[in-house]
């Protein structure tokens, strides 16, 4: 599982013109998931993600999490991530697991989320969707569950 985490100040995602996820001051996840990918990978991606401590305390240190600064989540599933380039011009996905498999491990990892009280608001899974955010520092940090 890749997860590209954004601290934002702001966020939302559009379909077909209409916003079906908004959020305020929190994370941006661009979730990728591959053919090995687990419920233990879904399950360490979103207790990393909660306990992350990536926004700053008073003393201007990133010393706190985005559920101790009251942050919301905006997760989108991204398949893309697992984009290979290594070889001609056009990105091979082979590496990203099939919607079927897929799909139910993205639930389940923002299902996770809310568990841990965060408020998640999502895209919708396989649609052409468009991402607009606020980068706050800028902060971007990629989360792995496997080594490489």
């Amino acid at each position: 599982m890749r997860v590209v985490i954004q601290r934002s100040k702001e966020a939302k995602v559009t379909v077909d013109g209409q916003v079906v996820g908004q959020i305020d001051r929190g994370l941006v996840l661009l979730v990728g998931i591959t053919h090995d990918d687990t419920s233990d990978d879904v399950r360490y991606a979103a207790e990393k993600i909660a306990g992350l401590r990536i926004f700053e305390d008073e003393s201007g240190k990133m010393n706190e999490s985005v559920i101790q600064v009251g942050g919301q989540i905006l997760s989108i599933s991204q398949f893309t991530l697992y984009g290979d380039c290594r070889k001609g011009k056009r990105p091979n996905f082979m590496a990203a697991a099939r919607p079927e498999q897929a799909e139910p491990l993205y639930n389940q990892f923002n299902d996770l989320l809310r568990e841990q009280g965060l408020l998640v608001e999502t895209g919708r899974f396989g649609e052409m969707m468009d991402v607009s955010l606020t980068n706050w520092g800028p902060v971007t940090i990629v989360l792995e569950t496997k080594q490489s």
